[in-house]
């Protein structure tokens, strides 16, 4: 008897050994971009997604490298994510967020004032204006995963930072992604010059002839004169740039318009140049 009382007591002294030591085993802890930390298991990285276990369970979790900060093995090393930008196709499928934070720059878009040269001269500033105004609505409705920062808020934002139109140049793009809280800046440039001129002219008249009873011609008179008409067409073109918050060009393209207008309207080249950006989505 005394004998199955210490095989008793050995037995259940083994069993809280095992039960203390699994409940110390070390987990892999991963911390998201969103703040939310998840303890369990990494079973496999890929280029794009990470497979998890949580702790306790079975079940296997796929989780977008995009949306990961670190993660923390349970061996103590700390992997470190750069924030990649996800294949447009995977992207388009994002939830649109409409709620930005100050120290969260992911997925957020800010657009400058574009610059308007006319003639190879500094132009009216108000064209550059409204062409980030026109960028901005075409790109609110085709940027699904994205927030995109009204005209207004950004330049109330560069002004109260100093980033004014004559200093913008002293500033980085990394400078501006931080004084506007976005990950991705889009700048650009209108340009106009004068094209070819077309002229048309018309003439028009009028005479009345009276005459005599032997068909002489007794008096004639009449009026007449000419119109002419010139037409001034330009040439437009936009530029457009796209960096990130690391100071890292992602687009740079430029596009002219087909065919010579009467009002220097750039839209058309600056529709084809979004529609084609990394940031746009159909």
């Amino acid at each position: 008897m005394k004998n199955l009382f210490i095989f008793i007591f050995i037995a259940l002294l083994s069993f809280g050994a095992r039960s203390q030591t699994k409940s110390t085993v070390a987990l892999d802890i991963v911390q998201k971009t969103n703040g939310e930390t998840l303890k369990g298991k990494v079973i496999k990285i890929t280029d794009q997604d990470v497979s998890f276990v949580y702790s306790g369970e079975t079940a296997e979790y796929v989780i977008k490298k995009s949306d990961i900060a670190q993660i923390t093995h349970s061996s103590g090393r700390v992997e470190t994510f750069s924030q990649q930008t996800a294949p447009s196709d995977t992207r388009q499928k994002d939830q649109v967020s409409m709620v930005a934070t100050p120290v969260d720059h992911h997925n957020k878009i800010a657009i400058l004032p574009f610059t308007f040269v006319m003639d190879n001269q500094p132009g009216a500033d108000a064209i550059g204006l409204k062409a980030q105004q026109d960028t901005y609505g075409i790109l609110s409705q085709h940027s699904a995963g994205y927030t995109i920062v009204d005209p207004r808020t950004t330049n109330a934002a560069l002004i109260q930072a100093g980033a004014t139109k004559d200093k913008l140049m002293g500033f980085t793009m990394k400078n501006l992604c931080d004084i506007l809280g976005v990950e991705y800046i889009v700048d650009g440039t209108v340009t106009q010059a004068k094209g070819y001129q077309t002229s048309s002219t018309s003439t028009y008249g009028s005479a009345d002839v009276k005459r005599t009873d032997g068909d002489k011609v007794s008096k004639v008179s009449g009026y007449g004169g000419a119109n002419s008409m010139a037409v001034q067409r330009y040439d437009v073109s936009v530029s457009l740039q796209i960096y990130m918050d690391n100071n890292a060009s992602i687009y740079n393209e430029n596009h002219k318009a087909f065919l010579s207008n009467t009002d220097g309207s750039y839209s058309g080249p600056l529709e084809y140049l979004l529609k084609r950006c990394p940031l746009y989505r159909k």
